[in-house]
C-alpha cells in the first residue's frame, strides 16, 4: 500500500472535481486531450472509465468495516481513536532489521503470508465478481492464517485491501461494481503477523483487455524487476527513480509522483521513503533495510492525479488507466532479496 507524500492535493491538483473532457457516465473507447499531450486527441484504448460518484458522501466513516476475531494480534493503529488523521508517529522510524536475528524470521513470515495472499487473490480476479466480495475473500483468508488485514482502520481505511479499477491509481476501496471483460485492476495487499507486516501488489487482467492495457501492466511489472536489480549495499536511494522515471518515459508513459514506496517491518510505513521518479533525494540503501518499491504508471505524459471525496481513492487526472506493482526488498551483504516472490 503506498504512501502519499506531504501536501499531495497542493502538488498534484487532488481538486474535488472530475478531471478534465471526462463525461458523466461510463465510457468505452475512452479518449482525453491535455496541454501535457500538446492538446490532440489520445486513445488509450478501450475500458470502462471509473468516475466519481455524484452522490458519494464524503469522509469513509459510514462504510462498515469487517470483524476480526479477538484471538487476532492487532497493529495499535486499529484500535487507536485517532486513527482517521492522515498522520502517524510510525513514519519517524526507519526499517532497518538485524539480519539473521528473530525479527528477520517474523519479517519474512509477514512477507511470505503476503505472498501467498496476493497469490489467492489473482485466482479470484474474473468478471461478474465485485471488489468488495474480492475484499471479503481476502480479509478471510488473512484472518484464517491468524493475521491482521493491515490496510483496515489504518488512518481510517475502511477495507481490508485496495481494489484499484482502470483510470483508478491506488487505494481504491472495494465495493459493488462488478469487474468486467477488458479491466485492470490492482489488488494491493498488506498483512501484519506476529507484529511484523508484509505488502504486495499486482495488477491482473480481466478476459479480453486490448493491447494499450496489456502493454502498460507489462511496462509496469518491468519497471519494477529493473528497481530491484539495481539495489544492494552503498546503492543511493535516488538510483530506483532515476532507472523507472528512465525506462518508463522512453515509453510514452509517465511515472505517478504522488504516492512512494516506503519502509516496512515493525511498522506500516516508514523511512525509508522510495521515489519511483527522477529526484535528488539523500540516503543509501544499508545491509537490513527493508523497503517496498511500488511504481504506479501512466499512460501518456500526464503524471497529474486527483483525489475522490472518500479522502482516499487516487485517479488519473487524464482518465487514462493506471497499473502499479509491488515487492518487499530486503537489503544484504551481497545485493538484495525480494522477500514477496
Amino acid at each position: 500500500m503506498s504512501f502519499r507524500v506531504a501536501n499531495v492535493r497542493l502538488a498534484h491538483s487532488l481538486a474535488r472535481r472530475r478531471p478534465r473532457h471526462c463525461p458523466n457516465l461510463l465510457k468505452k473507447k475512452f479518449s482525453s486531450a491535455s496541454e501535457h499531450e500538446g492538446l490532440q486527441d489520445i486513445d488509450y484504448g478501450d475500458y470502462s472509465l471509473i468516475l466519481h460518484p455524484e452522490h458519494r458522501i464524503q469522509g469513509v466513516k459510514h462504510i462498515p468495516r469487517r470483524s476480526v476475531p479477538t484471538h487476532i494480534n492487532c497493529p495499535p493503529y486499529a484500535s487507536d481513536p485517532n486513527r482517521n488523521t492522515h498522520a502517524g508517529s510510525d513514519t519517524q522510524q526507519e526499517a532497518i532489521i538485524s539480519l539473521g536475528s528473530e525479527d528477520e524470521t517474523r519479517l519474512r513470515s509477514a512477507a511470505k503470508l503476503a505472498a501467498a495472499t496476493l497469490r489467492f487473490a489473482g485466482g479470484l480476479i474474473r468478471p461478474g465478481i465485485t471488489t468488495d466480495a474480492i475484499d471479503e475473500r481476502i480479509h478471510r483468508f488473512i484472518v484464517e492464517n491468524n493475521a491482521y488485514p493491515s490496510p483496515l482502520d489504518y488512518l481510517g481505511f475502511p477495507k481490508s485491501c485496495c481494489t484499484s479499477v482502470n483510470n483508478i491509481v491506488a487505494h481504491g476501496i472495494p465495493d459493488d461494481r462488478e469487474l468486467e471483460p477488458g479491466d485492470i485492476i490492482n489488488v494491493d495487499v498488506t498483512v501484519y503477523l506476529d507484529g511484523y507486516h508484509g505488502d504486495t501488489s499486482r495488477t491482473f487482467l480481466v478476459e479480453d483487455v486490448d493491447d494499450q492495457g496489456k502493454e502498460l501492466v507489462g511496462v509496469t511489472q518491468e519497471a519494477l524487476e529493473l528497481a530491484i536489480g539495481i539495489c544492494g549495499p552503498d546503492v543511493p536511494f535516488k538510483r530506483i527513480g532515476e532507472y523507472i522515471d528512465k525506462f518508463v518515459r522512453a515509453r510514452e508513459m509517465s511515472v505517478v509522483r504522488a504516492l512512494t514506496g516506503h519502509g516496512i517491518g515493525r511498522e506500516f510505513h516508514c523511512r525509508p521513503w522510495i521515489v519511483h521518479h527522477g529526484n535528488e533525494e539523500p540516503g543509501v540503501m544499508k545491509v537490513g533495510h527493508c523497503f517496498t518499491i511500488e511504481p504506479a504508471i501512466i499512460q501518456g505524459s500526464n503524471p497529474s492525479v486527483w483525489e475522490f471525496l472518500d479522502g482516499w481513492t487516487v485517479a488519473t487526472e487524464s482518465g487514462a488507466r493506471s497499473a502499479q506493482a509491488e515487492h518487499m526488498v530486503l537489503i544484504t551483504k551481497n545485493g538484495a532479496e525480494v522477500l514477496t516472490r
